[in-house]
C-alpha cells in the first residue's frame, strides 16, 4: 500500500520503545529505600521484562507506572524510578498511541536528570529522551542524545537501539551499520537480533535479514517477545510477495499476543492480497479502535477506494487526518503520512511542501526521499523527482512501491527502458504492493508495450558498417548510424546515453539490474554495476537500468526526438537544500 514503509518506521520506533525501559538498571544515586516492584506482580514481571529489554504485556506495564507514579509521590528525589517511570511511559505512548503519555514521559526523565544529572551518569534518562525523540520523529535531537548516552556508556547494548534507529530516520546508512556491528558485538539476545533483520533488510539483504529473523523467534524468552519476532517473519514474508506465509506468521504471533495491535494492521493488508476483504477491514477496525495510527486509517481507506467504496474511502481520510492532527499537538511528527495522503489523494504541492520542510530538517531516509520525489512527480515536475526516486532505490531496500514510483517518472521523461524496467520490478516483488498502485503499475507496463524487436548490429565493435536502424540511441527521429569506427569496442558514454552512471547494455533481452538475472528475451544482454540488464536495439550506458537503445512506444514518442536524447544526470550533484527546482541528485547526509 501506499504507506507501506510508514508501517515498517512504526513497527521500528514500537521495538525501540518496548526496549528503552530496559535501560533502567541501578541508576547511582538511588534512594536506597526505594522498593522494587514484588516479583511475580504485574509490575514485577513488567519490571523484570524492562531489566532485558523486552516487551512487557500491556496490563503489567499499567501497573508498573501506577506501581511508580505512587512511590514517587513520597520519594521524589528517586532518579531511578523516574527515569523507569519516564520510559515506561514512551512504552505506552507508543504502543497504544497515547500521545499524552508523551508529555508525562518527558517531565518524567527530565526529573531523573535533575535528581542525577547525566554528567553524573544517569545514561539512562539520556536513553529514554533519545527514544521519546524518536518516537515523535525528531531525528536530529534523537541522535544527538543517543551518542551521548553510548559515549557515556560504550558497552551498555540498550543505548544502541535508540541511535540505530535516529540514524535511520535521518538517513545516515553507514552510521546504521556501525552502530549494528557494535550491538551485535555485545549482545545476541532476541532483540537484537531482531533489530539487525530489519537493518540487513533494509540494505536489500533479504536472506540474512529472513535468517536473523527466524533465529530472533527462536530466541525468545517469553510468549510478547516472540510474539514480535514472529510479526517480523510475517513482515519479511508479505514483502517477499508472500501473502499466505504472512498470514500464517501474523495468525501465530497474535494467538502469542492479543493485544499486538500492529500484527493485526499487518495482517489486514495480508488477507487483502489474498481477496478477504471482509475480514481485512474486520482487523483494520479492530486495529484502529485499539491503535488509532494515521497510517492504518490511511491503508484502510486506500483499500476501500479500491474497491470503488469511495464514501467508506472518505471517512478513512478523515479519521487519518484527525489522528495525524492529534498526534501533532503533542509534538509527534505526522508529515510524512500526511504528505502520501496530499500526494496521491489531495494537493501534490502541499505534499511537496511538507517533504521539502522535512529534506531541510536533514530528514532524509529513503522513505522521505521516495515520497518527495513521488510528490514532486504527482505536482508535474518529473525531472526533479528523478533524482530523489534515484536515491530511494539505489539504497538497497527492495521496495515494489519505490519501484513503481521510479517507473512512473521514468516514463513520464521517455526513458522508456529504465522504466519497464522499474515496473515490471515492482510488480515482481511484490504483485499485491498496494489495492490502488500494483493495478496502475501492471497498466502502466502493459502500455510500454514490449521490447522492440532485433538485436544490436554491432557487439564486439569489429563487425561491418550496418544499414541505419531505426533506434532511440541518438537525437532526430529515431535514426541511427553507426559510426565508422570498425576497430573500436563500444564504450561508457557511446551514443544513447541515460540517465544514470556507468555500465553498458546491448541487447533486446529484458533483464533486472537490481536482482542480477536475465529475463527471457531474444538478443544479448550485458552486465552493468549494479547486475544484469537489458539494452536495445542502439546502444545505452547506465549502471544496471536498460540501455537507452530501445524504441519508444509511438503513444508516448516525440516527434523528432528519441528516448535516448534524455539530459545525462551528474551522479555526484547535490540537490537544493529546500528540494526545490533543480536537476541536482539528493546529496548524504
Amino acid at each position: 500500500m501506499n504507506s507501506e514503509h510508514l508501517k515498517t518506521a512504526a513497527i521500528s520506533t514500537l521495538v525501540a520503545a518496548t526496549l528503552v525501559t530496559g535501560v533502567v538498571v541501578l541508576v547511582p544515586g538511588r534512594d536506597e529505600l526505594s522498593p522494587r516492584p514484588a516479583p511475580g506482580s504485574p509490575g514485577g514481571r513488567a519490571a523484570a521484562a524492562a531489566a532485558t529489554g523486552i516487551p512487557a504485556a500491556l496490563d503489567d506495564l499499567t501497573s508498573l507506572i501506577a506501581e511508580r507514579e505512587r512511590w514517587l509521590e513520597a520519594h521524589p528525589r528517586d532518579g531511578e524510578s523516574w527515569a523507569l517511570l519516564g520510559s515506561a511511559y514512551v512504552q505506552r505512548g507508543t504502543r497504544l498511541a497515547d500521545w499524552g503519555a508523551f508529555p508525562k514521559a518527558e517531565s518524567a526523565l527530565h526529573r531523573s536528570l535533575e535528581a542525577l544529572p547525566a554528567e553524573e551518569g544517569n545514561t539512562e534518562a539520556l536513553v529514554g529522551l533519545a527514544t521519546l525523540a524518536n518516537a515523535r520523529q525528531d531525528f536530529v535531537t534523537a541522535r544527538a542524545l543517543a551518542e551521548r548516552a553510548v559515549k557515556q556508556r560504550p558497552k551498555r547494548w540498550t543505548a544502541y537501539p535508540a541511535l540505530i534507529e535516529a540514524c535511520n530516520g535521518l538517513g545516515d546508512y553507514k552510521a546504521v551499520i556501525k552502530a549494528m556491528d557494535t550491538l551485535t558485538s555485545l549482545h545476541t539476545g532476541s532483540q537484537a537480533l531482531g533489530l539487525a533483520a530489519r537493518v540487513y533488510r533494509n540494505r536489500g539483504w533479504r536472506e540474512d535479514a529472513a535468517a536473523t529473523a527466524y533465529d530472533a523467534v527462536g530466541s525468545a524468552s517469553n510468549r510478547a517477545e516472540k510474539a514480535v519476532a514472529l510479526q517480523q517473519l510475517g513482515d519479511l514474508a508479505w514483502e517477499r510477495g508472500e501473502p499466505q506465509e504472512a498470514v500464517e506468521a501474523y495468525d501465530r504471533a497474535l494467538k502469542l499476543a492479543p493485544d499486538l495491535h500492529p500484527a493485526l494492521a499487518s495482517r489486514a493488508r495480508a488477507l487483502a492480497a489474498l481477496g478477504r476483504t471482509d475480514e481485512a477491514f474486520r482487523d483494520y477496525q479492530t486495529a484502529l479502535e485499539e491503535l488509532p495510527l494515521p497510517q492504518y486509517a490511511l491503508e484502510a481507506g486506500e483499500l476501500y477506494e479500491s474497491l470503488g467504496l469511495n464514501g467508506d474511502a472518505q471517512s478513512q481520510y478523515e479519521l487519518m487526518r484527525t489522528s495525524a492532527t492529534k498526534a501533532g499537538e503533542y509534538g509527534v511528527n505526522q508529515e510524512l503520512v500526511l504528505a502520501l495522503y496530499e500526494a496521491d489523494h489531495g494537493d501534490p504541492e502541499a505534499a511537496v511542501r511538507r517533504l521539502q520542510s522535512e529534506w531541510n530538517r536533514k530528514h532524509r531516509s529513503i522513505q522521505v526521499a521516495d515520497a518527495l520525489g513521488w510528490a514532486l512527480f504527482k505536482a508535474g515536475r518529473a525531472k526533479e523527482a528523478l533524482p530523489y526516486a534515484r536515491r530511494a532505490t539505489d539504497e538497497g531496500l527492495r521496495s515494489p512501491q519505490f519501484s513503481y514510483h521510479r517507473g512512473e517518472i521514468e516514463r513520464e521523461l521517455g526513458l522508456w527502458g529504465p522504466a519497464r524496467r522499474h515496473l515490471a520490478e515492482a510488480l515482481r516483488i511484490n504483485p499485491h504492493f498496494s489495492p490502488l498502485l500494483a493495478p496502475l503499475a501492471a497498466d502502466a507496463l502493459t502500455a510500454l508495450g514490449e521490447l522492440p524487436e532485433g538485436g544490436p548490429r554491432k557487439v564486439t565493435g569489429e563487425e561491418p558498417d550496418a544499414e541505419p536502424v531505426r533506434g532511440d540511441g541518438g537525437t532526430g527521429g529515431g535514426q541511427v548510424k553507426p559510426k565508422q569506427e570498425p576497430s573500436e569496442r563500444p564504450r561508457s558514454g557511446g551514443a544513447g546515453p541515460s540517465a544514470d552512471g556507468a555500465g553498458t547494455g546491448y541487447g533486446a533481452g529484458a533483464g533486472t539490474g537490481s536482482s542480477g538475472t536475465d529475463a527471457s528475451g531474444a538478443g544479448s544482454s550485458a552486465t552493468g554495476s549494479s547486475g544484469t540488464y537489458s539494452g536495445g536495439t542502439g546502444q545505452g550506458t547506465n549502471p544496471g537500468d536498460a540501455g537507452a537503445g530501445q524504441q519508444a512506444p509511438p503513444s508516448r514518442q516525440s516527434p523528432g526526438r528519441s528516448a535516448g536524447t534524455a539530459p545525462r544526470q551528474n551522479a555526484n550533484a547535490q540537490p537544493p537544500a529546500s528540494g526545490g527546482p533543480g536537476n541536482a541528485r539528493p546529496g548524504g547526509n
